[in-house]
């Protein structure tokens, strides 16, 4: 990136682009791949991932699952779940992770799932709510979080928290690339 670009940037976007840079780089030397589960962010994060060249090196595949039927036909996630708990929930979030695992060539899944507005908020679940999910070979992990803003920005909030975090969960992994 060209420094002059960089005054260009928002913080959300500089967070995406180092982050991005960094799980790039564990994902190429350990020899492993990502998939996502996009809801809210509808194919964000892998728009940013697939952004930076040489990309398919360690970018497996995206799932874009919006509706709460793509959810389970693409993904697998129980439709009971999604009944129970709602879409944008924490049991959800888990299995959309999991589920990119499942049906992808991946060792590594970020997914996501919120409520980024304007409308469709609740009292439980205000605008700005997302839940965010990532599986490693160590597990999965999951957040809640609440981001302030219009839907552009708790979109892009939302991608730059899933890759910084994943950076972070790929860094701590117990079995580290040669």
């Amino acid at each position: 990136m060209n420094p002059a670009d960089s005054d260009l940037l928002s913080n959300s976007e500089r967070t995406t682009h180092a982050s991005r840079g960094l799980v790039a780089d564990f994902l190429n030397k350990a020899g492993w791949k990502l998939a996502t589960a996009e809801s809210c962010t509808g194919g964000l994060i892998a728009a940013r991932c697939t952004d930076l060249a040489g990309s398919s090196d360690w970018f497996e595949r995206g799932f874009v699952t919006y509706s709460n039927a793509a959810k389970t036909e693409m993904l697998g996630v129980d439709a009971a779940l999604i009944e129970a708990f709602g879409a944008v929930s924490e049991p959800v979030v888990r299995a959309m992770a999991q589920g990119a695992l499942t049906h992808a060539q991946a060792q590594v899944a970020v997914a996501v799932t919120g409520v980024a507005g304007p409308s469709g908020g609740s009292a439980a679940k205000p605008v700005g709510t997302v839940w965010l999910g990532w599986a490693t070979p160590a597990g999965v992990v999951s957040e809640l979080r609440h981001f302030a803003g219009d839907r552009a920005q708790v979109r892009a909030a939302t991608v730059a928290h899933a890759l910084q975090r994943l950076a972070s969960l790929l860094q701590s992994q117990s079995v580290k690339p040669e």
